[in-house]
Parts: structure tokens; C-alpha cells; sequence
């Protein structure tokens, strides 16, 4: 039997999902992202499930299948373990000329769901001839070598610029790298590195990354522009919106998340106000990757519920700290310090002085998720003097609060103990 491959635009169309298990629950999903009016019947819901309906986004009718559901469907998707009831529901839709896809029994369906990865607005759907597992090895040799450039899809990382209208062919995609692990970029973040013509890279970024770029790529060492903090950043700017302009796909890599004291919102600006297409992707931030990495949650049921991030490359009371340091003094949850390691001395003090207790615990943590990170857990009265003795640099990132040794374990029970049974970890 040969297949003909069709694409269903069901954006405000009805589908039906006979079913509220696993299976619905796998299927939903892509039929709302489709932009699909899906209402399901079903006795019972998965959590999942339940928790669309209480969204809005799915409608629900808590019964059993009757013929009359299909009435104004386009398409109906059976997600039912049961093959009798399976079977009714395609007895009353091949009449009805309705698509059935039987989770049950292919055989039976009139439609078949293929594998699928999305890159973009690329979709690649695999059918596999009956055989459902040779189509997931199929898609997931396709969606690798999509992911890792080997079969390039231009245009893709940038789908959603923030301006709009005619402009340069080129465009600027703002990258976050991640807290140090090369593994830990977003998909998207990876795809954005595979389109690009050019790199703009800070000295954070992970360098495996950059030594995976083709010999094609434009390297740019943001690091190494030889300007003070204020002139490099224009320079910075500059570089984008001039090899955009000359028809470049242009990644600005960024260590973390763009937006986390990243500057990722005037290098934007400076690409809407010069009119070349700009889009984000956004990046895991070291100061919640960090803590993590280090074994500390920076929130936790019943012992905090909030947490807080701040600068500390100024000191307290520096004329140009935005920081509010007596007021997060008086804070009872977690606070996260990004470059703050110089002025940790001060900061400390600073805490202490209106009201932060001295047993307040405390942890810094240096090169987080990289083969070099270390941690050192203390209390906010001993961490600076502990960080100096041990010989901590940046990049580190400095925790207080009672989450910090709330994951302590014994040794035998975790592959990387952390907190307080380990004053320092290499």
C-alpha cells in the first residue's frame, strides 16, 4: 500500500481525540500547537490533560465515545487501548468521511501520524511503512544532522525577528551559551551556531563550541576589542549591524542568558534602531545552572520561597550600584550574586550590617558545570575569608540563604555530594 504524504493546515478546525490516557496525552500537544480546536471524550483525563482544560485550551466531554462527537470534525485521533471501542469509532467515521488515526491498530486507520521533528518552521515527518520504529531511527538521524549543520536550513534560527518589514537580508540572532557545559545550549541556540556566517562570541562562552564552527565562520573575540566596557559595547554593536547589513547571519554567543547582565538588550536595541532583523534565544543563566551544578536548590518547599539576583561587580554603595543591598539584607529568601567575588568582602558586611544573620548559610561556586568548577559552602559571617583562602576566581557565582545544604546526602547515596560534609570541591 502506497501512502500519500499531506500536511493539514487545522488551525481553528475540530479534531477529535477519543481517549484522555498516555497516548492522548503524547498527541494533544502538536494538534494545539497546530492551532487545532480539539475536544476530547473520555471518561477520565490525565493530570496533563486535566490541567489543559482548566487552561481553556482544550475542550472535554467526560463520557464515552457516541457517533454524534464527529459531527464538524476534520480529523479524529483514537488514543484507546481497547479495540472494540476503537473499532466503533471508525465504524462512524469512514461513513462521515472523517480521517481516523488508531493508536490501537494502523491497519484499521484511514491515517497514519508519521515521526516528527521540528526545526523551525521546518518540519520533517518520517513514514516508516508500518513499521513505527524504523521511522523514529529515520527522523532521528535527519533531526541530528539538522541540529548539528550537516543539512542546513537557512533561515530557521531567526524565524521571529523583532522588527518587521523589508530590510537587509542578513540578521542578528542573539544566543544564549549557557553557564559553561557546551552541552547545556538550547537546540535552537546549536541551530543558530550551524546557520551562521558570522560569531560574536564573549569570553564565557564555552570554547568547545567554537572550535566545532566551520572553517567558513567568522570568529569575532568580543573579549579582545580593545576598548574600555562603554566603547567596546558600541563597537560591539557596530560589528552586528554591519555585517548584517552586509547580508551575514550574525550569532552574538553570549555566556548564560543574553538578558541576565549580558547587555543583550542594548546590542538588540542597537539592531531595531539601525533596521536589521534581530531575534533571541534564550540561554540557561548561571544563577539558577550554577547553584544547581553545586547541589543547592535556589527555591524549596518550606524553606524558601523566592529568590533574588543581583550584580555585585559594584560594591554596596558605589554611586552607580542600582542595588538596594540594605533591603535584600531584610529578605528571608534565597539571593543569588553574579561577579560578585571581587566585592564579596564588602557585600558580606554590607548584609550583616542591617540584619542578615551571621549563620546565614552561604556557598560559592567557581566555573559551575565545567570540568574546573569548585564549591565551597560557609555561612555569610566566614565566606569571604574562606573564598580567599581557598584561592577562588571568577567566573563564580556566591548563594545565601537556608537553601543551601538543604540536599545534603550521605556520600553513598549521591555521585557528587554537596554542602556543608564538603567544605571545598575540585
Amino acid at each position: 500500500m502506497n501512502l500519500y504524504p499531506l500536511g493539514l493546515r487545522l488551525d481553528g478546525r475540530r479534531v477529535l481525540v477519543v481517549g484522555g490516557g498516555t497516548v492522548a496525552t503524547r498527541r494533544v500537544p502538536a494538534l494545539l500547537d497546530a492551532g487545532a480546536d480539539v475536544l476530547v471524550v473520555s471518561p477520565e483525563l490525565t493530570p496533563a490533560l486535566h490541567g489543559l482544560v482548566t487552561a481553556g485550551r482544550l475542550g472535554w466531554r467526560q463520557r464515552r465515545f457516541q457517533p454524534g462527537d464527529l459531527d464538524g470534525a476534520w480529523l479524529v485521533q483514537v488514543a484507546v487501548d481497547d479495540p472494540a471501542a476503537a473499532a466503533e469509532v471508525s465504524a462512524a467515521a469512514e461513513p462521515r468521511r472523517v480521517f481516523c488515526v488508531r493508536a490501537d491498530d494502523r491497519t484499521e486507520a484511514t491515517a497514519w501520524t508519521p515521526a516528527v521533528t521540528r526545526h523551525g518552521p521546518v518540519t520533517v515527518a518520517v513514514l516508516g511503512g508500518g513499521d513505527p520504529q524504523r521511522a523514529v531511527r529515520v527522523r532521528d538521524a535527519i533531526d541530528q544532522r539538522l541540529s548539528d549543520g550537516t543539512i542546513p536550513v537557512a533561515g530557521t534560527a531567526g524565524e521571529a525577528p523583532a522588527t518587521a518589514g523589508p530590510g537587509p537580508t542578513g540578521r542578528v540572532v542573539l544566543v544564549g551559551a549557557g553557564p559553561g557545559d557546551p552541552e547545556l545550549i538550547t537546540v535552537k541556540g546549536r541551530r543558530a551556531l550551524a546557520e551562521a556566517d558570522v560569531v560574536v562570541a564573549d569570553r564565557l562562552v564555552p570554547g568547545l563550541l567554537l572550535d566545532e564552527l566551520p572553517a567558513r565562520v567568522e570568529l569575532v573575540d568580543a573579549a579582545k576589542i580593545p576598548y574600555g566596557p562603554a566603547a567596546a559595547q558600541e563597537e560591539i554593536n557596530r560589528i552586528l549591524v554591519a555585517r548584517a547589513r552586509a547580508g551575514s547571519v550574525v550569532v552574538r554567543l553570549k555566556g548564560g542568558d543574553p538578558y541576565v547582565f549580558g547587555r543583550g538588550g542594548e546590542e538588540l536595541l542597537a539592531c531595531v534602531e539601525a533596521g536589521v532583523p534581530v531575534s533571541v534565544v534564550p540561554g540557561v543563566s548561571s544563577s539558577v545552572a550554577a547553584p544547581a551544578a553545586a547541589g543547592i536548590p535556589v527555591t524549596h518547599r518550606g524553606v524558601a520561597h523566592e529568590f533574588t539576583v543581583v550584580s555585585g561587580h559594584l560594591p554596596p554603595g558605589h554611586r552607580l550600584s542600582l542595588v538596594d543591598w540594605p533591603a535584600l539584607a531584610r529578605l528571608r529568601g534565597t539571593l543569588v550574586v553574579l561577579m560578585g567575588l571581587k566585592n564579596l568582602p564588602a557585600i558580606a558586611e554590607t548584609l550583616l550590617a542591617n540584619g542578615r544573620d551571621a549563620d546565614t548559610p552561604a556557598a560559592v561556586v567557581q566555573e559551575a558545570t565545567t570540568g574546573a568548577q569548585r564549591a565551597l559552602t560557609s555561612t555569610l559571617g566566614a565566606v569571604a575569608g574562606e573564598a580567599a583562602a581557598a584561592g577562588l576566581r571568577p567566573p563564580a557565582v556566591v548563594v545565601f540563604g537556608d537553601v543551601v545544604g538543604t540536599l545534603d546526602v550521605p556520600a553513598d547515596r549521591a555521585d557528587r555530594p554537596a554542602g556543608r560534609a564538603a567544605r571545598t570541591e575540585d
